[in-house]
């Protein structure tokens, strides 16, 4: 059974609220934000600094392109055409043309250097949003649309924005360089003309940014809140049919979609803003020049000298300007708002039980006439869950604790509500009532990669290398742990075959169950503190399903597994049995006693013998499995 729908709600439902309180609350937002893309966006160039240098050295070439344009048209009209001197004035206007070939080869040397910017970016972004997909939905197909967004159109948004602001960058900086250095060497009177709308309009500009972002990531919520809603309610057709959830599911579509459409209006709104800045910076200098000319030409300015400015105005200063703006404007704004969404950080939450000294140490703080309560890894209070708000329930207040050590193994017949657990357990899907917490606090303020991993039953495996695979969920896992975890979960035999953890791996090579293996490989290497089995092993034959997860038992700090087979049961420490809104919990041995359905499920269709049991225990263990039935 797939998670609900209307799970998205508790993630994304809040945009409207978002939006209107954006005017203190998103600027601060969006300052962090950059704070936060800055950090990781300087180390990444400063180990790019030779393709940096290669940029600016052919933006050099740029440079005196655009200085040799504007002056030369002056040159030519004062000492060529205007003084008498045609063949003088020709000279001048071929060089600015010679000059523009160095430009031409210049812009292709910048395309050539920019792909070794653009391209390892947007491979570390999708490489991220995967491992982070791997974990946050379990990488999932019916769950995992929200990551779909950012592994497909956002890291294109990201790769697209950051080429297209490089550029513009590039070009404003060396562009309005050299026509600055023109217009000066012309007349310095011209940049008093010149300057201040051109300051003035940028500035108007940027001060639209902060809000422009805000709005951007107003309508990138909304987006990945219809996509994620989207997918799970394709995924989940047949049971919303069934359980009559048809109207709220749509209903809720509807307010996605308008919350999607409301963002756009808004994001068009303030784009509308900025046609005045442009106008400022791009439209008003000519005019100001042109109605400056009098008094500039009083002033020695000749009219070689005034043509040369209006050349660099409207052939460099304002299609460079132009470009910026715009590139600042939509690839900026999104590049700031998609870059933040990829560079969340998984942090373990610290420890209830443990507190820093004041030398950075961490010790525990437990009195000495109590004793030490384990924290639970993961905890549900009366939580329920269902498709919507008619439908019937799914799961019903329900009550789980999940202690340090614990091995749970969770069966029921098919459709029992045992994937919808684990979605919920893991924090993929949200409850309709009750809490989840996880570490002993609430999980809707933890980064969930931090502290669970979810195993789903089709695994993900991208090509590369069996190494690569295995380090997805722990990039740095040194290779102690890689080769333990091929012996712990019985990898030698594909290994081998492969060729070593070197080897390309090709997923469509692979059966179902070495993919499966691969996935459990990558989960024992994976260091969450609750990891969560959802039908894993599905395609493992008894012994390997037995040998994985008794190594994954071993390796993890508590295990939850919704299980395929019924032997995984007797292997659990603890089972719950669902059957519906209906659960049992206990060891294996004391449901066979009292529940009817584990005994059926496991093909024992009397109770065990309880041998020398007191009269009293009999009769209670009697009426216990007549009221299961």
């Amino acid at each position: 059974m797939t998670g609900a729908p209307d799970d998205v709600s508790g993630a994304h439902g809040s945009n409207d609220s978002r939006g209107s309180s954006h005017s203190g609350s998103g600027r601060r937002a969006e300052q962090r934000a950059l704070r936060r893309v800055a950090a990781e966006g300087l180390p990444f160039l400063r180990a790019r600094t030779r393709v940096l240098r290669g940029l600016l050295g052919w933006s050099l070439l740029e440079f005196a392109q655009t200085f040799a344009g504007g002056y030369a048209v002056a040159r030519a009209l004062d000492d060529g055409f205007l003084a008498g001197e045609p063949r003088t004035g020709t000279l001048w206007l071929a060089l600015a043309a010679v000059a523009v070939v160095p430009a031409f080869l210049a812009q292709r040397g910048v395309f050539a250097g920019l792909a070794d910017l653009v391209e390892p970016l947007r491979d570390g972004l999708v490489r991220r949003a995967t491992a982070r997909a791997l974990t946050t939905e379990g990488g999932n197909p019916t769950t995992g649309t929200g990551a779909v967004s950012r592994v497909t159109h956002q890291s294109e948004i990201a790769r697209d924005g950051w080429a297209g602001l490089v550029l513009a960058l590039r070009g404003f900086v060396f562009t309005s360089a050299g026509a600055l250095a023109g217009l000066a060497t012309l007349s310095p009177l011209l940049l008093v003309v010149v300057l201040p709308p051109l300051l003035l309009g940028t500035g108007l500009f940027l001060a639209t940014l902060i809000p422009m972002g805000a709005r951007q990531r107003d309508y990138l919520d909304a987006d990945e809140a219809f996509a994620a809603h989207t997918g799970r309610t394709t995924a989940a057709l047949r049971d919303i049919a069934a359980t009559g959830a048809a109207d709220p599911i749509a209903g809720r579509s509807r307010e996605l979609a308008e919350a999607q459409t409301a963002a756009a209006r808004s994001l068009a709104r303030w784009s509308a803003l900025r046609i005045i800045a442009l106008a400022v910076g791009e439209r008003l200098p000519p005019v100001l020049l042109l109605a400056a000319a009098p008094w500039l030409m009083d002033h020695g300015l000749t009219t070689g000298g005034l043509i040369g400015a209006f050349t660099y105005l409207t052939t460099s200063l304002a299609p460079a300007l132009n470009a910026l703006l715009a590139a600042l404007g939509t690839a900026g704004g999104r590049l700031l708002v998609v870059l933040d969404r990829f560079t969340g950080r998984a942090e373990l939450p610290p420890d209830p039980a443990a507190a820093p000294d004041g030398r950075g140490a961490v010790h525990r703080t437990v009195p000495r006439t109590a004793a030490v309560v384990p924290v639970p890894r993961a905890e549900l209070r009366q939580v329920s869950f269902a498709y919507g708000p008619r439908a019937r329930p799914v799961l019903d207040r329900l009550d789980l604790r999940l202690l340090p050590g614990d091995h749970l193994a969770v069966v029921g017949p098919s459709g029992s509500g045992k994937s919808t657990l684990a979605a919920v357990l893991a924090g993929v899907a949200r409850p309709t009532a009750g809490e989840v917490r996880w570490l002993g606090r609430p999980a809707a303020g933890q980064e969930p990669t931090a502290v669970r991993t979810l195993l789903p039953q089709q695994p993900y495996v991208f090509t590369g290398t069996l190494r690569d695979n295995l380090r997805y969920l722990r990039p740095g896992a040194p290779d102690g742990d890689l080769a333990a975890a091929v012996t712990a979960i019985g990898l030698d035999a594909l290994a081998a075959r492969l060729g070593g953890l070197d080897a390309p791996l090709d997923p469509r090579r692979l059966s179902q169950g070495e993919r499966q293996l691969v996935a459990l490989g990558r989960a024992h290497v994976a260091t969450a503190p609750l990891l969560v089995l959802d039908e894993a092993t599905s395609h493992l034959d008894p012994a390997a399903e037995a040998r994985a997860e008794t190594a994954l038992a071993a390796r993890a700090d508590t295990l939850v597994v919704v299980a395929h087979r019924l032997s995984s049961a007797r292997r659990a420490a603890r089972v719950l049995v669902m059957d519906g809104t209906r659960t049992e919990e206990g060891t294996p041995d004391e449901l066979l006693t009292r529940s009817a359905l584990f005994r059926e499920l496991t093909g024992r269709w009397a109770p065990p013998q309880a041998p020398e049991a007191p009269p009293g225990q009999a009769d209670q263990a009697d009426q216990a499995v007549r009221s299961s039935r």
